[in-house]
């Protein structure tokens, strides 16, 4: 299990607090679903999505990068 979790409802990483995910999550998650790229960019859409019900102040952009611009 991973120490990287995220910090709520400020989404900061309970590991090494970067936003979350931060870069170790990212690798983790990759690796995670490696065979499954849709179902990694299902849950991230779902961790924007609560993320985006929290940090109402951020714009929906940089949040969208955060979690989903690093899926491809």
């Amino acid at each position: 299990m991973t120490t990287h979790g995220p910090v709520l409802p400020i989404w900061s990483c309970g590991g090494c607090g970067a936003p979350w995910p931060c870069r170790t999550r990212r690798q983790e998650l990759r690796a995670e679903f490696a065979d499954a790229p849709m179902s990694l960019a299902l849950y991230m859409g779902a961790q924007f999505v609560r993320a985006a019900e929290d940090l109402t102040w951020a714009p929906a952009g940089t949040l969208h990068r955060r979690f989903l611009g690093w899926t491809r």
